[in-house]
């Protein structure tokens, strides 16, 4: 075991957690609502800190992070647990689980540093599940790469506190958000979250000086409509800033969720059509194969910047940080 972070005590040996806004009170012996950190005699313990239960080489552009070293390889981490329960999760059978359910082998953060680094990788990703969760062993695993010249990255949900938050952002290079929907009704009928503590979140992501992107998985008659989309990137260019890529993911049945078909690509089409007319610069779709609209076009003189297809960089015409044609600078993380 090793004992959390960010918790405080109370009276009568409990504990308030402090890592994310739910802020869960946990009883001597009890667990959070993510079921990884529990109290035992009034400590506070991460019960995943090195059980990592999912381990892959990956794209990067599969995370989707499309302005971060494009072409690049990413060593891909997770332990169980989520902080929310979103019943279209496509890693359910290791977001939901509990460390009681899958026990895998220790690993410590200098062996994932070292596999990583074996494996040629240009960042170590916390992904599949919540990062938030495991932070303790994000927290160490991101400086024991670091030792090795491999930066991280995250792939979060964003339902984090602002004390984690401003601890994790020195340490990481890049974080994708995905940023479920634009209503507080979807956040909590679906995903058993916030909306506002998401939005807080962002905004101090945009500030931070880290590099950010956004994912939405457009659900057909939850979270599709185009009031929604319009609203939703019009807080994004004014609250965040016009140049967050903003990649608009397809849909497919999962988990709770199988009921629903999924969405159609003239759905996400349309999505990217409506944030590029408010302003969003750098908008994609997601999970089409061949689709237009994986690529990077320069917002300044419209050159191809980066063409992809699914996953694989078949031409880079960025230099520099800039545009071979025009020499604007594109926002991303790069060299």
């Amino acid at each position: 075991m090793h004992e959390a972070s960010f918790y405080e005590p109370l009276a009568g040996g409990k504990v308030r957690c402090k890592l994310c806004p739910r802020g869960c009170v946990v009883g001597d012996k009890q667990r959070g609502y993510c079921r990884v950190r529990e109290n035992r005699g009034g400590r506070y313990y991460s019960l995943v800190y090195g059980r990592p239960c999912a381990l892959h080489t990956d794209p990067i552009e599969k995370k989707p992070l499309f302005h971060v070293y494009p072409g690049s390889k990413a060593f891909s981490i997770a332990t169980v647990g989520c902080n929310m329960a979103c019943k279209f999760c496509q890693n359910w059978d290791i977001s939901q689980a509990s460390p009681d359910d899958i026990r895998p082998p220790y690993q410590t953060p200098e062996a994932i540093a070292q596999q990583a680094f074996a494996a040629g990788t240009r960042t170590i990703a916390y992904t599949y599940t919540e990062p938030t969760i495991f932070f303790e062993y994000m927290a160490d695993c991101a400086k024991a790469g670091k030792a090795r010249g491999i930066e991280s990255v995250v792939v979060s949900n964003g339902f984090i506190s602002a004390q984690a938050q401003q601890a994790l952002f020195p340490l990481v290079k890049a974080i994708k958000i995905d940023f479920k929907a634009f209503t507080p009704s979807f956040y909590r009928d679906i995903c058993d979250g916030f909306l506002e503590s998401v939005q807080a979140s962002l905004k101090r992501l945009a500030k931070s000086g880290v590099w950010y992107e956004i994912v939405v998985l457009l659900i057909p008659t939850l979270n599709d409509s185009s009031d929604e989309i319009k609203r939703m990137a019009a807080w994004i260019v004014k609250d965040l800033s016009p140049d967050v890529p903003l990649h608009f993911s397809r849909y497919h049945p999962m988990y709770k969720m199988k009921n629903i078909p999924p969405t159609p690509p003239d759905t996400l089409r349309r999505a990217r059509q409506i944030a590029l007319a408010e302003g969003c610069h750098f908008v994609y779709i997601g999970n089409v194969p061949g689709e237009e609209a994986q690529n990077t076009v320069c917002p300044h003189c419209q050159a191809m910047l980066i063409r992809r297809y699914e996953y694989r960089i078949l031409e880079n015409n960025i230099v520099k940080g800039a545009c071979k044609a025009c020499g604007k600078t594109i926002p991303g993380v790069w060299e």
